[in-house]
């Protein structure tokens, strides 16, 4: 069964991950493949990650997804970056937005420029220049394909996988109740045959998507394939997720609020809030003093009570083995710091639909997919420990631990390059760009000694002027948008 041409695809498990899956397949590939998806009620979903990065955009439209009706059905908001509030020093604040710096040359980045005027004496913050770093703070939006902003939305995760459920069943998709309680395999290929389901009922297969979270059933539990533990870098494994009503209008941002031993999400919706309380429980031993102290930072009337999730951060070595395909918890989980898990699941689908193994699953296909996989995930990995790692907080054994612990190489060196002349990169399959990471190294308070001198041939006084240019049409954009509350209200009112 090594090549057997795939004609059926089988979805293990709902929720975001199967969803998602199951609507772009179902919209793109629906003529070609026969789709299922097997969930049980009996099993709830994860639903933390509430936070999306700008990739969804385009993902929704491959899945064909209307962004007013989207946002209408979700109680979604819109969102232009993270708010970092603690994480360098208590009291400190930084932006991470989703625009680009100012302008770059083919010689060097932006920051290269703005530290030269920072040393002639200009004290204007780097985010003076970005768009939507500004709108952000300013808490102004205006969406649109034709429009000047970069965006992402904040959403209801329960809802999100309902409105794909409509959509994909719409596109053919067949959704088959019931708990997996076997797994059939090939006798010499290893290949998965079926899933049998708790009723006796038999459900067979070319190519099994696995998106039943944490128990990875399919790829950890059937093919044994070995789990990466990568939790002595991020040693946060517990979030006491909430629902809060909210006291005010959405801002287009999402919060990150740094604690003794962790940090506390805020996702403002149209009608709520999504609280989370992220920590290390190593350093934050008691759950009662856990849930204390974020019913302390909670703002608004409690709608839905915390439970506690426990989570591990690290990978499977292979997120692609035989004929199962692993999606979200399934195959990794790296904390929701910067909103990447919906990403993940996102590319993932989209990676799988360009190289869909039609006529069977072959090993130097799956090898390029997972060494992609394997790349894309430990640059986000090293993204988030940066925010953790570089860091001047002392104030609790949680971020001594992580200010002095050891980090990976590959992290090193960016931290390196950027300390020692302000440069940073990006590789191909990079989720953040340079704009991410000198707007999170400069945030956390990792200030270069030297950058490109380039700048120094500008004759006396036009880098400022330059620059002064910037800062003012970013600001005019800026004062022109509406509030971001009044453009949601408007796009959700009534036709």
């Amino acid at each position: 069964m090594t090549n057997r041409p795939v004609k059926r695809v089988v979805i293990a498990g709902g929720g975001t991950a199967g969803w998602l899956a199951a609507a772009a397949l179902g919209r793109q590939l629906g003529a070609l493949v026969e789709i299922v998806l097997i969930e049980s009620e009996e099993i709830g979903t994860i639903g933390v990650g509430e936070s999306t990065v700008p990739t969804t955009r385009t993902f929704h439209s491959i899945a064909g997804i209307d962004e007013r009706e989207f946002v209408r059905d979700n109680q979604a908001s819109f969102k232009l970056g993270i708010s970092f509030e603690n994480w360098a020093r208590p009291g400190d604040r930084y932006f991470h937005s989703f625009g680009t710096l100012g302008r770059a040359t083919w010689m060097a980045d932006f920051q290269h420029f703005w530290l030269e005027a920072a040393a002639q004496g200009l004290e204007s913050g780097i985010g003076e220049y970005c768009l939507e770093h500004q709108a952000g703070i300013a808490g102004r939006f205006t969406g649109g394909e034709d429009g000047p902003l970069n965006y992402a939305y904040h959403l209801d995760a329960s809802r999100y996988a309902r409105f794909l459920r409509r959509l994909s069943e719409a596109a053919g998709v067949k959704r088959v109740e019931g708990r997996i309680e076997r797994v059939e395999q090939h006798g010499e290929s290893g290949f998965v045959e079926a899933l049998v389901l708790a009723s006796g009922e038999r459900i067979a297969g070319d190519l099994f998507l696995d998106c039943t979270g944490f128990r990875s059933l399919l790829l950890g539990g059937t093919m044994g394939v070995p789990f990466d533990d990568w939790s002595h870098w991020l040693p946060t494994d517990s979030a006491l997720p909430a629902q809060t009503r909210s006291v005010g209008p959405a801002v287009p941002y999402t919060r990150a609020i740094a604690h003794d031993a962790g940090w506390q999400w805020r996702i403002p919706l149209q009608h709520r809030v999504g609280n989370g309380f992220v920590y290390a429980s190593a350093f934050l031993k008691d759950e009662d003093r856990a849930r204390e102290a974020f019913h302390t930072g909670l703002e608004g009337e409690i709608l839905i009570e915390p439970r506690l999730i426990r989570f591990k951060a690290g990978a499977r070595t292979r997120t692609w083995e035989k004929n199962v395909f692993a999606l979200g918890l399934s195959g990794s989980f790296i904390e929701p710091l910067e909103s990447t898990a919906i990403h993940l699941i996102q590319v993932a689908v989209t990676r799988l639909m360009q190289s869909f193994p039609f006529d069977g699953c072959h090993p130097a296909a799956i090898e390029r997919y997972n060494r992609r996989t394997r790349g894309e995930l430990e640059n986000i990995r090293d993204f988030i420990i940066l925010h953790y790692h570089q860091t001047e907080r002392e104030d609790s054994e949680f971020w001594r631990y992580v200010r002095h612990m050891p980090i990976p190489d590959s992290l090193a060196e960016r931290i390196a390059l950027f300390a020692e002349g302000a440069e940073a990169w990006q590789g191909q399959d990079e989720l953040f760009r340079v704009d991410s990471w000198v707007q999170v190294m400069l945030g956390q308070r990792l200030r270069p000694r030297s950058h490109n001198h380039v700048a120094r041939m500008m004759p006396q006084g036009q880098l400022r002027a330059a620059l002064d240019g910037l800062k003012a049409n970013v600001g005019r954009t800026v004062a022109a948008l509406p509030p971001h509350q009044q453009y949601l209200d408007a796009l959700c009112a009534g036709d």
